[in-house]
């Protein structure tokens, strides 16, 4: 009896430790992100997340949407963004993007360099920042 407990009980401690990377995109072959900024605000419940997103020349991060708003700068390179229901936009060095709560999208390196991008998030504590749509 005391057995099974201690194993339900490293079963659910695992798990917990695991549960926030549920959800969230695996890293697809060409990209890269960097965790660099994670602290809560002055709005009760929600976060701040900042992650760099490296893509290859003619790599795609796959269709996906997030629990918040989304600000996109980017950093180097020529990216063309995909949101939902509105046209294509390329964007260089220095231009900026505002991606909406759970407007599905995605970015693919149309340069023939590294692109680069610092997504800035503005989300829920505790859900998953990444949710990839097929």
């Amino acid at each position: 009896m005391k057995a099974s407990i201690m194993k339900k009980a490293v079963l659910f401690i695992m798990a917990s430790s695991l549960a926030p990377l549920v959800g969230q995109a695996q890293p697809l072959q060409g990209t890269h992100r960097k965790e660099l900024s994670r602290h809560n605000l002055s709005i009760p419940g929600y976060e701040e997340i900042q992650l760099r997103v490296d893509i290859d020349p003619g790599k795609t991060a796959p269709k996906h949407k997030h629990p918040g708003a989304e600000i996109i700068y980017v950093i180097e390179g020529t990216l063309m963004y995909h949101l939902q229901g509105e046209p294509p936009v390329t964007l260089k060095a220095g231009d900026v993007l505002f991606v909406p709560t759970g407007v599905v999208h995605s970015a693919t390196n149309v340069g023939q360099t590294p692109a680069a991008e610092l997504g800035t998030y503005i989300v829920p504590i505790g859900k998953p920042l990444v949710e990839v749509v097929n």
